[in-house]
């Protein structure tokens, strides 16, 4: 009897041990705006633990300092034979492109980037759908006419949400100024509260009254200067209602989360495939939040319109022009 219990004990042992070899390894590298900015790099962290949470599967976290450390980090995570690396951020594309060809058993996902490979996986959003809802919003809450955006490095992408966010208001009220600044021109401009709370005194003293920040760490500094002066402002990626209730007109949600989880769960059940996906308002990869924490100033009239936007985006009644396909802004 005794040893048929230690055969039996055996058998469990190796079968768990069988099981917790065949999990896959996955890992996440933030980009230099940091894990914990409240905003892009805290929603793919929340997807990944999402993940954790619901299959018990672990997952490892890097931080890079700038980007020229990234293929670095990504090499080593290759050689450790992570199933699935995500690279959150634009700037690591180049670098994944790079190690995906010289490690093709590794599977790669890039937000915001587009890198080539049977092994890529590149998800990029239509920020300029979800910007041009809040850019809606914006002009309905406006008792100025002016409305502002701060946009942390000047690239293409963050052009993209000023642009969406433009056509919004413009469409909704074409006398409405929209005042529009960057943060900078290198990786630092998304960690900068301090310009950021600059850039939007320098606003509000001109006027404007409604801030949409789509600057990383550096748009903490706006929205709180959007606090202290009495205005309403903008969050972006994350719902950031949470952080100034009151103050907080909403947030341009852009579901990073979604997309890690749904990448590391492909991975999990054997559907992961490569290529190039793009998420809008009508795949659930960008909208706008309304919630208890800004309940208090969205109007029913400025629900109804915000909302009638989104159904025509998806409808194909609006079509919101991309800054990065078009070179210019048609608003």
């Amino acid at each position: 009897m005794k040893l048929k219990q230690i055969s039996l004990t055996l058998v469990s042992m190796l079968a768990a041990a069988s099981a917790y070899a065949a999990d896959p390894k996955f890992a996440v590298i933030y980009d230099a705006g940091g894990k914990f900015d409240k905003s892009f790099n805290q929603s793919a962290s929340e997807g990944a633990e999402r993940f954790k949470k619901e299959t018990k599967i672990g997952f490892m976290e890097v931080q890079v300092a700038s980007d020229t450390q990234t293929e670095q980090v990504l090499r080593n995570l290759a050689r450790k034979k992570v199933d699935l690396i995500a690279a959150i951020g634009f700037g690591q594309a180049q670098a994944v492109q790079n190690v995906a060809k010289e490690f093709p058993a590794t599977r790669f996902v890039l937000i915001d980037g587009v890198a080539n490979g049977a092994n890529v996986s590149s998800v990029l959003f239509k920020e300029q759908e979800g910007s041009y809802l809040v850019g809606v919003a914006a002009a309905l809450a406006s008792k100025s006419k002016k409305v502002g955006f701060i946009g942390g490095m000047d690239i293409p992408l963050i052009r993209n949400f000023s642009c969406g966010y433009a056509q919004g208001v413009k469409a909704t009220d074409g006398k409405i100024e929209v005042v529009q600044n960057m943060v900078g021109t290198t990786t630092a401009a998304w960690n900068d509260p301090a310009k950021g709370g600059e850039l939007a005194r320098a606003q509000i003293e001109r006027g404007v009254d409604v801030i949409f920040a789509a600057a990383g760490g550096s748009g903490l500094g706006t929205l709180q200067a959007v606090k202290e002066k009495g205005k309403l402002g903008i969050g972006v990626d994350s719902n950031q209602n949470y952080l100034h209730p009151g103050n907080m007109l909403t947030s341009m949600v852009k579901r990073v989360d979604q997309a890690i989880y749904d990448s590391f769960m492909q991975v999990k059940n054997g559907t992961w495939k490569a290529g190039i996906v793009y998420k809008g308002v009508k795949e659930g990869g960008v909208d706008w939040a309304l919630d208890k924490d800004n309940r208090s100033v969205i109007s029913a009239d400025i629900e109804k319109r915000v909302n009638a936007a989104k159904q025509d985006i998806i409808n194909g009644k609006i079509n919101v022009v991309d800054f990065r396909e078009a070179k210019k802004c048609p608003a």
